[in-house]
């Protein structure tokens, strides 16, 4: 900070890490340098394998047995971590710096009660009886929003689901009350709704103890919402630090800007701006070029100046021309793409069931002899999709969004309703016995490209079984020449195709698993957050790959996310889902602006833009969803409505309502008052 009477609660100077190996010394970190003050927040940016993490891990001593910190220093409170012994650490961790991980199971022990776990923090580091500490872990359960805390008290990490893990996490680093707390990548797993009242939580907690907060992560949107400063990190260097309002209104590092240009913003066209992914990779730490690192992949790039020695920070940046370089709003944009009209229906969902059968045998159960309950994932569920269309499908997580992809692909079939593809019924029909030319129709890209792809098989192994599976080529030539020209389509070398996953990165792998799923010549394509996990540029590249061969192939796709500021770029129609119903669906200009069914209106108030020139409108909701085993006989939003208007919510489910052509909402509020209701979000210069 600014102030030399305040005391940086930590202080990284020079830091240099290096792992070590086999090959050699691989040099992670150069020449870092941060500092955080009582209260503060920094964030840190930049793609997969630039450094961030290792950061942390080295604030922390957690290199392993191949790391080590080769210069400079880490001061916490004045004290250098480097020379503290192992019992002195033990005092530090967990207690005055506290770390969320992004893998929430690496910082769980699965042997162990989430109850003891959580208590094992204030029992070690705040010196307080064990009926206090369990207090305290109940308390601070409810305060990330999980529901049943003395429930998940009792439970393993195993019995509760990715996203009430990473809560635990949360939970866990927020007991101690720490000094400084570091966040890696700490809301991804999260839904929208659930970040935005965790974010707030955290900031809360660093107002009143004065904990200085460092986050990781790749949503730049996010830093805005929540950093004084942001760092922006670049293979092992800082090549920009800034105030956060300075830095996304005038970017100056080309890598920055770059960074910027593969957001999509609220006011994005897809056709007329699409997004610009960064060129080329992120050097590997050994293979460093001379002069700027980022050099090989920059448009202002002169050898003469940028390629003949080190570039040392300057004004908040590391470029030797950034007063020179080609501004973002001045750097040649893609082709402009005319939208295409929407051919005919090929899907068509219509009062879709999918229940599971679970058995109760709770003496209540018996006594009553209803020992089998069912839980309903999907209720009444009706949309369709056309030739060439993007509908999107959005909701928190449990609302039966990947129930329905299960349905639609045949990984599960229907408990009721119909679901139509190319006129015929599927929703009955598991997979294994609908018709090649039917299950090569409708195709599905994963979340988690390693669930799908098998180890053992090279990439064009795999790809080329779905070219002779579904009748496309039947000749290893032909076959072979299909392979390079699917991986040319999503951008990735013809070698690629005699390499194993494992050789892959994660959006290389994604590459591959959209390019196999395109092999069969689909007409629909079903993508279940298939970005979610990926940094912003290779986000970038698989959006705009994905838009390119859909409108070469004009195949229909149901996106399915969380992610709104991609749905708003991305699709051309929205299912909103709650509790397994549909709330509210139409035209995406329609669903983003007024009027809003209330559960949409918070969804999107809870979406991070990574824009300064915009201001939304903040709706935090409370509490959590009501249980699909039991769900509510009325509105399943009502519980938690910030607009909930009387006995009529909780008791009759509401008929969708026609606002405009394709825009319906299920809500008992009526049309007048839905039309009434402000933008959620919108320009400064316009409000």
């Amino acid at each position: 900070m600014d102030g030399p009477d305040i005391t940086p609660i930590l202080e990284i100077e020079d830091l240099c890490v290096s792992y070590f190996s086999r090959a050699g010394e691989i040099p992670a970190i150069v020449d870092f340098s941060l500092q955080l003050a009582p209260g503060e927040s920094v964030g840190l940016v930049g793609e997969s394998g630039c450094g961030k993490s290792t950061v942390a891990m080295a604030i922390m001593r957690y290199l392993g047995t191949n790391g080590d910190i080769t210069g400079g220093r880490v001061r916490f409170r004045g004290r250098d971590m480097a020379v503290l012994n192992d019992s002195e650490l033990r005092a530090i961790r967990g207690g005055q710096i506290a770390m969320v991980y992004q893998e929430p199971m690496s910082a769980l022990n699965p042997s162990l009660t989430i109850g003891d776990q959580l208590c094992e923090v204030p029992l070690t580091h705040c010196g307080v009886t064990a009926a206090e500490a369990r207090a305290r872990a109940v308390q601070m359960l409810r305060d990330v929003h999980l529901p049943d805390p003395e429930r998940v008290m009792g439970a393993y990490p195993h019995q509760i689901s990715g996203g009430q893990q990473q809560r635990v996490v949360i939970a866990m680093a927020l007991l101690g009350e720490p000094a400084l707390l570091l966040l890696d990548e700490p809301t991804t797993a999260l839904d929208v709704t659930v970040e935005a009242g965790i974010v707030e939580l955290i900031a809360e907690l660093s107002r009143k103890f004065g904990t200085a907060l460092l986050y990781i992560s790749h949503n730049l949107g996010l830093m805005l919402e929540v950093c004084d400063r942001i760092g922006v990190m670049y293979s092992g260097e800082i090549v920009e630090e800034r105030e956060t309002g300075a830095l996304f209104v005038n970017p100056r590092h080309p890598y920055t800007q770059g960074l910027l240009g593969c957001i999509p913003l609220p006011h994005a066209d897809k056709h007329a701006r699409p997004l610009r992914a960064i060129p080329g990779q992120l050097p590997l730490p050994q293979d460093r070029p001379e002069g700027c690192n980022f050099g090989p992949r920059c448009a202002s790039f002169r050898q003469e100046i940028c390629g003949v020695r080190s570039i040392d920070m300057a004004e908040g940046v590391r470029c030797a021309r950034w007063r020179d370089a080609v501004p973002p709003i001045a750097m040649p944009q893609s082709a402009y793409h005319l939208p295409d009209t929407p051919g005919e229906t090929v899907l068509e969902v219509d009062q879709l069931r999918k229940y599971y059968a679970v058995r109760d045998t709770s003496l209540r159960a018996l006594v009553s002899g209803q020992t089998v309950r069912y839980v309903k994932a999907n209720e009444a569920l009706s949309f369709d999709a056309r030739v060439g269309e993007t509908v999107a499908i959005v909701g928190e997580s449990g609302c039966g969004k990947s129930t329905l992809a299960r349905v639609l692909v045949g990984l599960e079939t229907a408990s009721g309703g119909t679901v139509r593809f190319q006129d015929s019924e599927i929703g009955g029909v598991t997979a294994r016995d609908r018709t090649p030319a039917q299950r090569g129709a409708l195709q599905m890209v994963f979340q988690n490209p390693n669930d799908t792809l098998n180890p053992s098989l090279s990439i064009g192994a795999q790809i080329g079984r779905v070219i002779r599976k579904f009748g496309i080529e039947r000749e290893p030539a032909k076959v072979r020449a299909r392979v390079q020209q699917l991986l040319e389509m999503v951008k990735l070398p013809a070698a690629f195709a005699s390499r194993r996953p494992r050789q892959l990165s994660g959006g290389q792998k994604q590459r591959v698993a959209i390019a196999r799923a395109f092999a069969g010549n689909p007409a629909a394509v079903i993508a279940d957050e298939p970005i979610s996990a990926l940094d912003v540029s290779v986000a970038a590249a698989i959006t705009e790959l994905v838009m390119d061969i859909q409108r070469e192939q004009k195949t229909s796709l149901v996106f399915i996310s969380h992610d709104l500021s991609a749905v708003r770029y991305l699709a051309d129609r929205v299912v909103v889902m709650y509790l397994g119903r549909v709330m509210e669906q139409g035209p995406t200009e329609a669903v983003f602006g007024p009027p809003y069914h209330p559960y949409t209106e918070a969804l999107l108030s809870a979406v991070p833009v990574a824009d300064p020139t915009v201001q939304k409108r903040r709706i935090v909701l409370e509490g959590a969803p009501p249980t699909p085993l039991e769900p509510p006989a009325g509105c399943p939003f009502a519980s938690r409505c910030p607009r909930r208007i009387g006995a009529v919510c909780d008791e009759a489910v509401p008929d969708m309502q026609t606002l405009a052509s394709g825009h319906r909402i299920a809500c008992h509020l009526p049309r007048e008052e839905l039309e009434a209701v402000e933008p959620v979000i919108a320009t400064k210069a316009a409000s």
